[in-house]
């Protein structure tokens, strides 16, 4: 008997992951194993369950998908990725194929998309969505060449990087502090360390960032 995939849905809005899961369970071979609504749970369920593949969005709380997927892909290298995102983030292609992602969907991919990259992923191969590939490409290329804010980004540490989400979500310094188990002043230091880096002055400009790169919903509404 042919072993069924074993498929983690990771996703911040219920009514995408009971979309998914009714489209996926009605295909041959493939079980829905668990449901995540941010990276952080997405971490916990992959130790837990151990699926074979992961549908990831990007834009999560507490952890975001790159970062998720990062994380996932360095303690269960088995595991296989695919990100399903809102939109095609053309500047996250190095970075999420460098961490290992063995495909990229636009939600409004079809269903046989989402299953032909599913079945891609466990044959060790690669799936883009087709209408978006060319951008993809196009829009690496591009950031090859210039130096914008995902460059700023990428200079911010693992931790840093954790910090800066949360930082752009509203969360205090204490709570911050005890999601991560660090001193508030340890947050406090990252947090000074993440504007210098990222070359902005002021917490609205922060969480501007932040919804410019796709990492959060939440925008500020002073530049």
């Amino acid at each position: 008997m042919k072993k069924s995939i074993r498929i983690l849905l990771a996703d911040d809005h219920t009514i995408v992951r009971q979309g998914l899961e009714k489209l996926l369970e009605g295909q041959e071979g493939f079980h829905i194993v668990g449901e995540a609504c941010n990276g952080r749970e997405a971490l916990e369920m992959v130790a837990k369950l151990r699926p074979d593949v992961v549908l990831m969005d990007i834009a999560m709380p507490l952890l975001n998908g790159i970062e998720a997927t990062r994380q996932i892909k360095k303690q269960y290298p088995e595991v296989k990725i695919v990100i399903l995102s809102m939109h095609a983030h053309g500047h996250y292609v190095n970075e999420l194929f460098e961490a290992g992602v063995s495909g990229y969907l636009v939600k409004e991919s079809t269903g046989d998309d989402i299953v032909q990259a599913i079945h891609a992923a466990i044959r060790g191969e690669t799936f883009l969505s087709p209408n978006i590939s060319k951008m993809l490409v196009d829009d690496y290329l591009a950031l090859k060449r210039s130096f914008s804010k995902e460059n700023l980004y990428n200079t911010l540490s693992n931790r840093e990087r954790e910090v800066f989400q949360m930082i752009a979500e509203g969360r205090s310094t204490k709570e911050i502090s005890e999601i991560l188990y660090i001193s508030p002043s340890t947050v406090k230091t990252h947090r000074a360390k993440i504007m210098e880096k990222l070359q902005v002055d002021s917490l609205p400009k922060l969480i501007r960032f932040a919804a410019k790169l796709g990492l959060t919903d939440m925008e500020a509404d002073v530049v």
